[in-house]
Formats: structure tokens, sequence, C-alpha cells
């Protein structure tokens, strides 16, 4: 991976041909010499017959090597400047009892957003001390599990949290109960709106801003920041910020890292506390397509590391410990989706003809598959870009431009909008979709009644299931009649 100077755009549909292994694949995928594409050793092929399709496929030794990674980079560019780190894998992304386990032997702390990833997480053994909860609207249940497992932080994310979680720790005696309080720097970064968390108008966090007609009035995250302090059950770890997801420009982090320290440094002043720890949040883009280029994490380290220590410096206050959340970055390159293909339509798309010009027609090859929407909402959500190759064999077809399409009962049930496929593309041919690690199976639904697919790790030529799939058996159990 290298560094990306900003957003790249994704060309009009994704090339195809020549496979040519690196992202967006993982890097243990290889096409063989009769056409095969390989993972970690393991030939597709073999895999669908022995694990069905829709089907995850994860290669644990890249995930792996993407959370040493980011851990290694990150803990030598904030040693350079006289700072700890500290790695939390952004659960949310994909989380299972197996990968909570690979990232904590890589030396990842987890960070959690429910009650559900929390239970994943401790059945894992990931130590309460390292697990972090987050979550806009926590149930009192979340907010007590917490407290008795031991989470080494729970980001507060408005006042009247602080009070609820002040509440549960009286509950239990009054020991101190770790919290973070998240708050929007009005840094708006990611590839959507839906992914873009620091702007003010959405439901995340607290504000920096203070009310426009009240000069002397306390920001809402200076006002929970103070009440913390006012309460002896709590204990203010620190500030935490997350600017967005997908972010392939490195400058929102470090102008996001200057607003908390900013924040910090007037609490400070204020009180005479100052905070020991600070959260940057996750983020860090990926390669969807081929050409696109994701964040280096030794580059996004390096400058992310020295715009904190020029802006402590300028402060005047010491550095705190920080901490990052990666998850996309870590999962959604190691992973890939396996289809088996269906009906193959060709569409006629005809364009109006304007004054003096005639009508233009292009013909769309819709490939239909046996998932869909149901095991990757994201394009239909918000227009996300994937990347397909033929996964079975080698053809010498012209390519055509096709559009892989799921199996639901919605138009708009678009895996890969447009991508180039060999023109012989016909029912019982594997597709393989590019980056689905992340996402993929923790947005997974069971519309239409359709059961979820399993996730199947690969390392070293074998194969372990991780997720099992679901039967329309377990769809029954759940109806009571």
């Amino acid at each position: 991976m290298s560094a990306s100077a900003g957003p790249t755009t994704p060309p009009a549909f994704s090339p195809t041909g020549t496979f040519v292994p690196g992202e967006p694949w993982s890097s243990g995928v290889r096409r063989g010499p009769d056409g095969a594409l390989t993972v970690a050793g393991v030939d597709v092929r073999e895999l669908a017959a022995a694990q069905g399709t829709p089907a995850y496929v994860l290669d644990e030794a890249d995930l792996r090597e993407r959370a040493r990674s980011y851990r290694r980079a990150f803990e030598a560019a904030f040693a350079e400047v006289g700072a700890g780190v500290d790695v939390y894998y952004a659960g949310k992304a994909f989380l299972s009892v197996a990968v909570a386990r690979w990232v904590r032997a890589e030396g990842l702390r987890v960070d959690t957003a429910t009650g559900g990833e929390l239970a994943v997480a401790l059945r894992a053994g990931v130590p309460g001390e390292h697990i972090g909860l987050h979550g806009n609207n926590k149930s009192d249940a979340e907010i007590a599990r917490a407290l008795d497992a031991g989470v080494g932080r729970i980001i507060v994310d408005s006042l009247v949290e602080v009070e609820r979680v002040a509440a549960a720790s009286r509950a239990r005696g009054g020991v101190p109960a770790p919290v973070m309080i998240r708050v929007t720097t009005g840094v708006h970064a990611g590839g959507h709106e839906y992914i873009s968390t620091a702007h003010e108008d959405q439901k995340f966090g607290l504000s920096l801003a203070t009310a426009p007609d009240a000069q002397a009035e306390d920001s809402p995250a200076m006002t929970a920041l103070l009440a913390v302090l006012a309460h002896p059950e709590l204990e203010l770890l620190g500030i935490h910020s997350h600017i967005g997801s997908q972010i392939l420009d490195p400058s929102g982090f470090e102008v996001a890292a200057r607003k908390v320290l900013e924040l910090r440094a007037a609490l400070a002043e204020r009180t005479g506390f100052l905070v020991p720890e600070v959260d940057l949040g996750g983020g860090y883009g990926i390669a969807y397509l081929p050409g696109e280029v994701a964040l280096d994490p030794d580059r996004i380290a390096k400058d992310v590391a020295a715009s904190v220590a020029a802006s402590s410096a300028d402060l005047g206050t010491p550095l705190p410990r920080f901490s990052i959340e990666p998850g996309r970055a870590i999962v959604g390159p190691a992973g890939l989706t396996l289809y088996t293909v269906g009906t193959v339509k060709p569409v006629r798309v005809g364009g109006a003809a304007g004054d003096g010009e005639a009508e233009s027609t292009t013909v769309r090859t819709y490939v239909s598959i046996d998932g869909g929407m149901s095991d990757n909402i994201r394009p239909a959500l918000y227009g996300a870009n994937y990347h397909a190759e033929l996964a079975n064999r080698l053809s010498d077809a012209a390519p055509v431009l096709a559009r892989v399409v799921g199996k639901h009962c919605e138009s708009g049930d678009i895996v890969v909008h447009d991508v180039l496929l060999p023109g012989d593309v016909r029912a019982g041919d594997l597709l393989a979709v590019a980056a689905t690690g992340a996402y993929g199976r923790s947005m997974a639904s069971n519309y239409n009644h359709v059961p979820r697919p399993p996730v199947v790790a690969v390392t070293d030529g074998g194969t372990r299931v991780l997720v099992r799939r679901e039967t329309e058996d377990d769809l029954l159990a759940l109806d009571l009649g």
C-alpha cells in the first residue's frame, strides 16, 4: 500500500483482463494457470464445492499482517515524538471470536459498539481493560455489562449518558468508571455523507462549537468534560474524535487532532486537569477498485505524529497517550465474497437523442448471482463501488460491460455497478468480489428470508469455518407462529 494525496475518483467501470495480484485483493489471492483464483493456496472451486456459495472468504495471514502494520507504524512514529499509542481494532467492521483472538495476538485491543460486540470480544478472551465500548444510545444493560466486565473505556456520547454511567457506577459501589467524551470537531471527511461522522448535523458526539447567540456559554463538549470531573464515580480518561470512514485524504486527521488538543488545553487551563489520553478514531481508507490507492499506515502515522507533536508544542501542553481505531483497513482487503452465477441477461440501455444527434444505445449485461444486498448492502445503501472477477476459469472472450446483481426483489439489488467481465460469462461460473471483509457480514440481513453466508478462513492451504452458514431451520426457529 502507498499513500494517497487525496480521494481517488472511481473509473466509470472497473477493468478486467489479466489478473493483477495486490489491491484490492488480499495478498494471498492468485490466479492459477487454469484461470481459477486461489486464496492462501486454496482453490476457490474446491472451497465453493465444500462450503457452497455465497461465502465470505477471509485471508487470515493478510488480516494479521495488516493489524501488525498499523500497530508497528503508529508505535514507531509516536515513539519518535515521545508519545505512547494503543491500536484498537474497530469490531463493527467485522467481529467474530476468531478475529478478536487474531487481532489480540497481534497486539491490538478491541473497540466495540454494542453489547453484542462486547459479548463476542469477551467470549474471545479479550481482557476487559483492553476493550472500549462505543454507542450513541447505550442501554442501561450495556453500560452495566461494560462496568461488570471492567472495560478500559466507555466512550460517552451525550450529556445524559454522563449521568447514566455515573448512576451505574454508584450502583456498583462507586468504583470510578473510565470514560472518554466523544466530540464532533466539525471536520467533514469520508466517502459518503452517511459515513462522515464529525460534522455538526448528525447523531454522534458532542460539538466543540458554542451557540452563536451565547458567547460565554460552554460548548456541549466542554460541558460534558466538566460534568465528568464533577462526578467522583467517573474517571475522565480522555477525549475521543472520529471524523468518518473510508478517508483517503490524511489532512482531516491532523485538523481534527489539533481541535481536540486545543479543547484538552482549554480544559486544563480552566480546571488544572490535563486529560491523559486522546483517541483519534479510525476511518483509514482502502482500495476497492483496481488503480485505487489505499492509505499507507507508515505515512499516515508519521504525518499524524508530527502534527500532534507540533500542536502540543504550540499549546504548551505535554503530549497525551494516543489511540486509534482502524477496522476496515485491517479486515476489508483481507476478505472476498464468492458467488455462483445464475441468470445472464443482456439489456439495451438507450440514450435520448439531442438536437441533431442520433439516439445511442449501450448493451449492459446483467449478471445475477446467488447472493446480493442481503450479504453486501453497501452498494444499495450509499453507492459503494466494488470489483469482480471471473474466478473459476480462463476466458479469451471479448469483455462486456456488466452489472453484477443479486437475487432479491429490489431493482437496487446491485453488488457491482459496472465492471468488464468476459462475454462468455454463464450460469455456473464463480465470481469473486474483492475487498468485502469489512461491513459485508456485519451488515448482512435475512431480507427475503435468505440465510446469511458463512465466513470461511483460509491459511496455508487450509480452510476453517469461523461463522457457519445459516439455514432455513435457523430462520424458522425464530418464527413462533
